[in-house]
């Protein structure tokens, strides 16, 4: 049984398992902006200019909700298609900053590798070579 944990500590403490939760978790907070960023944002002018719009509320009813009074005896029945507009929208947006995001990063990394390598220094002219020559051969006389 200890071989066994021992594995899923390795497993649990890997660096890529790290390295996922956290883009798991800052995804989920990322959809979270883009989400109120579409819905508060981005769909009200829309939706005015559509005519007041308002795209949540969009929706083809198949069947009325039943109704004694104010009591509800049959739901409605209906395609909300405006829901779909919505996270359709929501999408694009998260797509198109994942691709920004992408494109920013992979721009730096074509940097990084087209920066020159150091110069080595360079080689010594054989009139220089013959003085070093010289130069050694007398120090050791």
């Amino acid at each position: 049984m200890s071989k066994f944990i021992k594995e899923f500590k390795e497993f649990a403490v890997k660096g890529n398992v790290v390295d996922m939760a956290v883009g798991i978790i800052i995804g989920g907070a990322f959809g979270k902006i883009v989400a109120s960023f579409v819905s508060d944002i981005i769909m009200p002018p829309i939706g005015v200019l559509l005519g007041g719009t308002d795209f949540s509320d969009l929706k083809i009813v198949l069947k009325e909700a039943v109704r004694n009074g104010s009591e509800v005896i049959t739901p409605e029945v209906a395609i909300n298609y405006g829901s779909f507009i919505q996270t359709l929208v929501d999408f694009l947006i998260i797509a198109f900053a994942i691709f920004m995001m992408i494109k920013a990063i992979n721009s730096l990394k074509r940097k990084k590798e087209e920066a020159p390598a150091p110069e080595k220094p360079a080689e010594p002219s054989e009139d220089v070579k013959l003085l070093t020559e010289i130069r050694d051969l007398l120090k050791n006389k």
